[in-house]
């Protein structure tokens, strides 16, 4: 098996390992808005470096969309779908958030922050209003558990991606309200929306469409992750589907296409592209597409992550690995 996980894996396994001793001296050169007295981490030590610093990946900010018809993207590449009431549904594909982790949007009324991390496979959309305000992401750079840590420019506060709670700053506890959206292939996408909006590509000089982490959701371990693995034998990169404190094996689900249990009903399809796969995502493996709904059918707030993750962010979890 090929791994191709950054023509850099090396230096950022010596980044990390030079940052082994990182503390708040350590880091505040580059964040020196951020409040370290307020945390909820038990140690420093849970934050690793992942490779580039600080918008390293560079979250992107207002996006332009065109229509579904306009593009041209492989069928069974994956796209984050976000439908809003009395707004066009939009598509924001893997190829892009592979580069940048974080898409800052504005969905009519609701600012939005549309995030992937690629070492967890986790994708949250989260309403970016606090309070009384509206707060916009970027990428520190930094990894806990190998999962992205965000930061909000408005207080330079931490955030943890897979979560969405603040862990650093002033803004520590502080819980993103999350939207109930999904993954699924581009052509599940343009065959409801034939008219809907898509993510036009940014304007970076980005591979786009490639896969920088090839092989990566075939590997045995996680990349720059310590913890212990999952319980009951599942493999550390077995996808999950997670619902709040509970996740489904992607391979049970898979199985028997649709099961029905603890109040959600989770359904799956085949037809979409591991975007962690092949070199090229529209060539990876067919992990196929998963809704979760309530019994009267409306879209419940989900995650398709890794078993590692959320083992490392949900401990006492339950397994639903049926009878």
């Amino acid at each position: 098996m090929v791994l191709r996980i950054w023509q850099g894996v090396l230096a950022a396994l010596w980044l990390s390992a030079a940052g082994a001793e990182a503390s708040p001296e350590f880091w505040v050169y580059q964040w020196p808005d951020t409040d370290f007295e307020i945390t909820s981490l038990d140690s420093w030590r849970e934050i690793q470096s992942g490779g580039p610093g600080r918008d390293g990946i560079p979250a992107l900010d207002d996006p332009q969309f065109v229509r579904a018809g306009e593009v041209q993207i492989a069928p069974r590449e994956p796209v984050v779908t976000v439908e809003i009431a009395g707004e066009a549904a939009r598509a924001y594909p893997i190829r892009y958030l592979m580069w940048h982790e974080i898409v800052n949007d504005r969905i009519g009324a609701v600012p939005v922050a549309v995030t992937y991390c690629p070492l967890c496979n986790s994708f949250i959309t989260f309403d970016r209003r606090v309070g009384a305000g509206v707060l916009s992401f970027g990428v520190t750079g930094l990894l806990r558990n190998s999962d992205m840590v965000m930061y909000d420019r408005e207080t330079e506060s931490w955030w943890q991606q897979a979560t969405g709670i603040g862990i650093v700053g002033e803004m520590t506890g502080v819980e993103l309200a999350v939207l109930p959206t999904w993954m699924e292939s581009w052509a599940e996408f343009t065959a409801r929306h034939p008219d809907g909006l898509v993510m036009a590509e940014p304007a970076h000089r980005r591979p786009y469409g490639r896969n920088p982490y090839e092989g990566y959701d075939g590997a045995r371990r996680p990349f720059l992750y310590s913890g212990e693995p999952p319980p009951h034998g599942i493999a550390p990169l077995m996808r999950v589907v997670r619902v709040e404190d509970r996740a489904w094996p992607m391979d049970r689900v898979a199985q028997v296409g649709e099961i029905r249990e603890a109040g959600v009903v989770i359904s799956w399809v085949s037809g979409q592209a591991s975007a962690l796969d092949a070199g090229e995502i529209g060539q990876g493996r067919d992990v196929g597409t998963i809704r979760v709904r309530d019994a009267d059918g409306r879209d419940l707030v989900h995650d398709v992550m890794f078993a590692f993750a959320f083992h490392a962010f949900w401990p006492e979890g339950t397994w639903m690995l049926g009878d």
